[in-house]
């Protein structure tokens, strides 16, 4: 591992559990392994036994959907896999795609020319093996999924409600098995709280400047936004075989946490809202992250690309593409490594564009415009999304005003002020910053989506302290904790949180219940403040109430809104 990547490890640790459960799932002895046939190749998966429930699912571990993504097809859409013989042995977890890290600077490049290129461009814009305690590599070849199966395969009833898995990470970090390669989002956990009702798959996708390389070069010669279109060739795949698996494909959810919250909105606003045919019924949120996302050729973008050709030894290269198509992996990934390091403090230096072909702009334009792939929402935020990105060291010595600025080095002295009068008297500098980050990336953007949704939205505040961001995620994928079981253990918070969302994968509506334990109030759609809490008492008893949102809250929001043209969103 890079020295940097173990920097951000040790950061983020402080809030995520990175353990791999040993003997999670116990492997089934049967005499006839479950087989699948997908025609360009034959998967034999594992029966696995739950411990909770006593069980019996079927996993069919490291699915490849697509052609590797090397050589030739380096920057490029993924392709179909070739055909295999024989049969293929999916019980381990994938090879995860190479990784970048976190930024760490205490200051962001600031290119003011490029304030005066967004107004401009803006203005005019149209556009088994889990016992193992060791992660599995890193490899170019990496577009694998996994699909967990209620059940032995076929003794289920067919047509169940799928929910399809996106991993977070930054757009630079995570796979199929977590974050760190060892707090494997598992599929089984899912299943357990849906009552064995749904079918789950996890997909892994191009990270850092693999899967998110910008730049008219890359528009010209290759295909931008690559990672997103990793994750639609994916639900594609999904559309074509999940049904081999017992899965309805005309009830696909899908769901994300962190980034893969924030490529669900992708998905959402891909192509128009008009992406056909349609490849999910519904979308699911939690902690949707939504960074500056420029037109692919701004300054900021090339400024990437240029770094990316230098870093590789690419720059006396008549064709830099070709260049860096050739170039070593190890050398690719050192880059890669380095540049979203170099980033500001909290962020990840790379991110999603307008391409102005899969995303034709801004997704807050596109909220705006109401054509949205998919026909209802549920999103959840945490009550301190930003704290964890967030450098008390340089924030508490640094003007509110300066961190706005690090953090969208596209704005002006006018709206940098005005950031500032936002957050007057909201504690010390670290607070504010604090504030900042949770509300302009995480919170605002979320409601902004509600709102597109207009009345077919629910959305979700998830408090057990301390509310990090995801914090929350121990709490669907349990697996992930010592033990299996979260920091707050309470048997009517863990059958009202977590089952909610797959309440809604179910019947698009978090009120059903399965779960005698559930002590969910009814859940009203949100209009502009309705809301549910999820937290506990002092006591420790949970507390799960209807909450209205703050109106102080949604003024701060409009003033995001109003600045979203320079800030990228």
């Amino acid at each position: 591992m890079h020295q940097s990547q173990k920097i951000f490890v040790c950061f983020l640790s402080r809030t995520f559990v990175a353990v791999l459960l040993p003997a999670s799932l116990v492997i089934a002895g049967l005499s006839s392994p479950p087989t699948i046939d997908l025609g360009y190749s034959t998967y034999q998966g594992i029966s696995v036994v739950d411990p909770i429930t006593n069980k019996t699912n079927t996993n069919f571990l490291g699915l490849r959907y697509a052609a590797p993504p090397t050589a030739d097809l380096r920057f490029s859409a993924p392709h179909p896999p070739a055909s295999t013989s024989g049969v293929q042995i999916a019980d381990a977890e994938p090879r995860r795609c190479w990784a970048g890290t976190m930024g760490m600077q205490p200051v962001s490049p600031r290119n003011d020319a490029m304030v005066a290129v967004a107004k401009r461009s803006n203005a005019s814009s149209g556009l088994g093996a889990r016992d193992s305690t060791e992660p599995p590599p890193f490899d170019e070849d990496c577009l694998f999924l996994n699909v967990y199966v209620p059940g032995a395969l076929g003794s289920r009833k067919q047509n169940l409600p799928v929910v399809v898995w996106i991993h977070g990470g930054g757009y630079a970090i995570g796979s199929a098995s977590g974050l760190f390669g060892t707090d494997i989002q598992n599929g089984n956990d899912l299943i357990r709280e849906a009552n064995n009702g749904v079918v789950v798959v996890v997909i892994q996708y191009r990270l850092g400047i693999f899967g998110f390389l910008p730049g008219q070069k890359v528009k010209d010669g290759g295909a931008l936004n690559a990672g997103l279109l990793d994750q639609q060739f994916a639900l594609q795949w999904v559309q074509k075989y999940i049904n081999k698996f017992g899965g309805d494909p005309s009830k696909v959810t899908i769901w994300g946490q962190s980034a893969g919250a924030g490529s669900v909105i992708q998905h959402i606003i891909a192509n128009g809202g008009e992406t056909r045919p349609s490849l999910f019924r519904a979308a699911m949120t939690s902690s949707a992250f939504l960074p500056s996302q420029y037109k692919f050729n701004d300054p900021i973008p090339e400024n990437l690309y240029s770094e990316t050709v230098s870093q590789t030894n690419c720059s006396s290269s008549l064709d830099t593409l070709a260049c860096l198509r050739a170039v070593d992996v190890n050398i690719l990934q050192t880059a890669n490594v380095n540049i979203t390091f170099s980033a500001f403090f909290g962020t990840f230096g790379i991110a999603p564009v307008v391409d102005g072909v899969f995303i034709i702009d801004r997704p807050s334009q596109l909220f705006k415009r109401g054509k949205l792939n998919g026909d209802i929402i549920l999103s959840f935020t945490n009550t301190f999304e930003g704290a964890i990105f967030v450098d008390p060291t340089v924030a508490n010595t640094t003007d509110i005003g300066n961190y706005v600025a690090q953090l969208f080095p596209t704005f002006g002295s006018k709206e940098i002020q005005a950031a500032k009068q936002q957050y007057v008297g909201m504690g010390s500098n670290f607070t504010q910053a604090v504030a900042v980050m949770t509300e302009s990336i995480f919170v605002c953007p979320t409601y902004s989506l509600q709102r597109a949704f207009k009345n077919r939205a629910f959305k979700g505040e998830f408090a057990i302290p301390p509310a990090n961001h995801g914090d929350d995620v121990s709490y669907y994928f349990t697996s992930i904790n010592p033990s299996g079981i979260p920091s707050y253990s309470n048997a009517q918070f863990d059958a009202s949180f977590p089952e909610s969302f797959l309440k809604f994968a179910l019947s698009l509506d978090p009120n059903a219940k399965f779960d005698s334990q559930d002590i969910t109030p009814h859940w009203n759609r949100w209009q502009g403040t309705n809301e549910m809490l999820f937290n506990h008492t002092e006591g420790g008893a949970p507390d799960i109430r209807p909450i209205h949102t703050s109106s102080a809250l949604l003024k701060r929001c409009q003033f995001w809104d109003s600045v979203s043209q320079l800030a990228g969103q």
